[in-house]
């Protein structure tokens, strides 16, 4: 039977200092408008889980997910526009 100890400088060559790089933080950033629409609307779901939706709970909710679509198509659009075409 084989240690995983003898393995692990195999597996794990470049040392994890804790800390996210630069470019793991710029896909935070490209990201966060859809993670707080994201929130938003589970905020909105959330108020609702203990009583009958009003007409007003519907429109937040309503509007949230709207707002999650439009994150979403965003970021896809910018996603599309980043990636080299293909002939």
């Amino acid at each position: 039977m084989k240690s995983i100890a003898a393995l692990q400088a195999l597996v794990t060559s470049t040392p994890f200092d804790g800390e996210p790089s630069d470019a793991e933080l710029d896909g935070i950033e490209q990201e966060m408008p859809l993670v707080l629409a994201e929130v938003d609307l589970l905020d909105a779901q959330i108020a609702t889980l203990d009583r009958t939706p009003s007409v007003l709970d519907a429109r937040r909710i309503r509007r949230a997910h709207r707002r999650v679509l439009a994150a979403r198509t965003t970021l896809a659009n910018q996603a599309a526009a980043a990636a080299p075409e293909v002939a």
